[in-house]
């Protein structure tokens, strides 16, 4: 018998008791571009009235959105206070559970999203998995999704906050943009961070097809980072709408700006 795949213990701990990612989106500006880009990207292509599978759904941040747009939504994640959370604040059925090895049956589900997992699955085998998970249980015609974080993201950020010592950041950054594995030994936990080549070439090797891959945030994220840092926040919010501009221009010229967002998206219709 085989069984199920068990979550890094560290990476549940980070979210169980250190880091409170129900605050992570709706309490900055970068938070809330991420939140509306995202919602941007997945609405363009999700069908009406969708039985979704939010996979790593954290406390529920896209699941509410998605059933208040007349979507049903099933969130799976392995920390039980997301599950909590999200039951409370989304009004989603939820389950714990790990993106490598899904409990529903072949063909389910309208979309499948994995908007989360990929971020702490740091070896390729498994992100894999995971991806030909979504792609399984995923119904002919429907969307699966899967979001990374850039392999890049950590350099900017460290540029406008960490104020570090230079062989701190050289050491920490360059570890990142060599393989991208982080050992989540400052403000963070374990995790990958991709670039966009990486990404598409893990979907294309679990069997997804005719993959689009976009940057959430786009090349402006991190000028409001520093704006919400050194500025007051009310400037930051006004810059929010150029951002967005921003983010949606760089959606013209294909993938080529992906790699500068904190964040990707692949999306691809099964």
């Amino acid at each position: 018998m085989t069984h199920p795949p068990r979550t890094e213990p560290a990476i549940v701990s980070y979210y169980a008791d250190a880091y409170e990612e129900a605050d992570r989106l709706p309490a900055t500006a970068t938070g809330r571009l991420e939140l509306q880009r995202t919602r941007e990207l997945l609405t363009a292509r999700l069908p009406q009235a969708a039985a979704v599978l939010d996979v790593g759904g954290g406390p529920g941040a896209h699941a509410r959105w998605m059933v208040e747009a007349g979507h049903t939504v099933h969130l799976v994640d392995p920390v039980p206070r997301h599950l909590e959370q999200a039951a409370a604040y989304a009004g989603c059925t939820t389950e714990p559970g790990d993106a490598r090895h899904l409990t529903a049956a072949a063909g389910t589900y309208d979309a499948v999203l994995l908007l989360g997992p990929l971020y702490h699955l740091t070896e390729r085998a498994d992100r894999i998995t995971a991806l030909r998970e979504a792609l399984r249980v995923a119904r002919p015609g429907a969307m699966v999704a899967a979001a990374g974080i850039s392999r890049y993201s950590l350099m900017q950020e460290y540029t406008v906050h960490a104020q570090l010592p230079p062989e701190l950041l050289q050491r920490e950054v360059s570890a990142v943009l060599r393989d991208g594995g982080y050992d989540g030994s400052r403000g963070f936990t374990i995790a990958h961070f991709h670039t966009g080549a990486e990404l598409l070439a893990e979907a294309a090797a679990a069997g997804w097809q005719n993959t689009v891959l976009n940057g959430i945030e786009g090349p402006g994220w991190a000028y409001l980072s520093a704006a919400e840092r050194y500025a007051r926040a009310e400037h930051a919010a006004g810059l929010l709408p150029s951002a967005l501009d921003t983010a949606r221009l760089a959606d013209v010229h294909g993938a080529a700006f992906a790699d500068a967002s904190a964040h990707m998206l692949i999306t691809a219709i099964t």
